[in-house]
């Protein structure tokens, strides 16, 4: 599989190391990419983080607007300006910056939440709470979505 999927916690050792699920490990690996990069998330309490794949989508993402434009610029000092690159080591761990656990209010423990292209590092209780929230609206626009099908696919609807 080439995708992040699912979420793990795992607890900081005494050297504030953490390991990168192995399956996680496995994507970065068929990736081509032996590190991590990580950024803050822009819009969550999170840490955005991936390989090749995520620098290919930040990238697509920033050429959408003009050279030096006010946008481009924005967006690239956003993502490239405070991203880092993290080494794993032999035994598959990482140590997250100062800078990175502030940002996640991460202290002791990490949820590694896959999604897709990119995972995020998470604290474990926030991270609880945004599924919660992430959760509850799933359900709410499938509701929505599944009454407009029906809606359409009713006797005499039109199309």
């Amino acid at each position: 599989m080439d995708r992040f999927v699912s979420n793990v916690t795992l607890r900081l050792d005494s050297k504030g190391r953490v390991s990168v699920p192995a399956h996680f490990r496995s994507v970065l690996a068929r990736d081509g990419f032996d590190g991590l990069y990580c950024y803050p998330a822009l819009d969550r309490p999170a840490i955005d983080a991936g390989g090749n794949a995520l620098m290919a989508e930040i990238e697509a993402l920033i050429t959408r607007f003009p050279p030096y434009s006010e946008e481009r610029e924005q967006f690239a000092a956003a993502l490239y300006g405070t991203s880092e690159t993290l080494k794993v080591d032999g035994e598959g761990r990482v140590i997250l910056s100062e800078l990175l656990k502030a940002h996640a209010g991460i202290k002791d423990a990490v949820a590694f939440v896959g999604l897709g292209p990119k995972f995020q590092i998470w604290e474990p209780g926030r991270f609880r709470s945004e599924l919660a929230e992430a959760t509850q609206k799933v359900r709410a626009l499938k509701a929505q979505l599944g009454s407009q099908v029906g809606a359409r696919n009713a006797p005499g609807a039109r199309e």
